[in-house]
């Protein structure tokens, strides 16, 4: 049985320590130096089918950020409720930054979601896809990104914002989709910077 995301610390974290998603959600812990209390989901066992996982998340999937009364789902809304609540510096309320910022973390729920992310459940898990469009996808999207970066060294605001810990995990993990990330090095180069950021944890 799942502990109650009520009892003991009153940060919770839920989730998989082989999920991208997950991974840039302790990602964001870690950088803001929030401790939390990690509870693993076993997803082989159904784990994230349970009662008791459903009542925190009715779409039983993971991660889930469980912060004192605050029960939010989503690694990018979690991304979101960690920056404004805790460092606006990584979620600044200009309008014009906040905008592009959440235009990266479209791209990290969609576009890499459709491409890195399923073509490393494809070559690690098995699960079945059209892999000659994932690449496709996959090889435009790095392309444009290694392009934004050619002059300016994060996504926006010429500081580390919640953009890039968003596109980050599966763009770092890229050999597991077999992508060379070799053609891009401005993308190599920002990799290796938000590896260099205080309190960075690899996945």
């Amino acid at each position: 049985m799942l502990p109650s995301p009520r009892s003991e610390s009153l940060r919770k974290l839920y989730g998989t320590h082989q999920s991208g998603n997950v991974y840039k959600v302790r990602l964001m812990l870690s950088l803001l130096d929030l401790p939390y209390e990690w509870i693993g989901i076993n997803l082989a066992a159904k784990e994230h089918r349970s009662p008791e996982f459903l009542q925190l998340n009715p779409i039983g999937q993971v991660p889930v950020l469980v912060d004192a009364n605050v029960n939010i789902r989503d690694s990018q809304a979690i991304l979101v409720y960690l920056a404004r609540k805790y460092d606006n510096n990584w979620l600044p309320i200009d309008a014009e930054y906040m905008a592009k910022i959440m235009q990266w973390l479209s791209i990290a729920a969609n576009e890499i979601e459709h491409s890195l992310t399923a073509l490393r459940r494809h070559f690690l898990l098995g699960v079945p896809i059209d892999r000659a469009k994932a690449e496709r996808t996959a090889k435009q999207l790095l392309q444009v990104m290694d392009q934004h970066l050619e002059n300016q060294p994060w996504l926006e605001c010429h500081h580390p914002t919640i953009a890039d810990i968003a596109c980050y995990p599966y763009i770092y993990r890229a050999a597991d989709s077999q992508i060379d990330l070799s053609p891009y090095p401005n993308i190599t180069t920002w990799l290796n910077r938000i590896q260099q950021l205080p309190g960075y944890i690899a996945m």
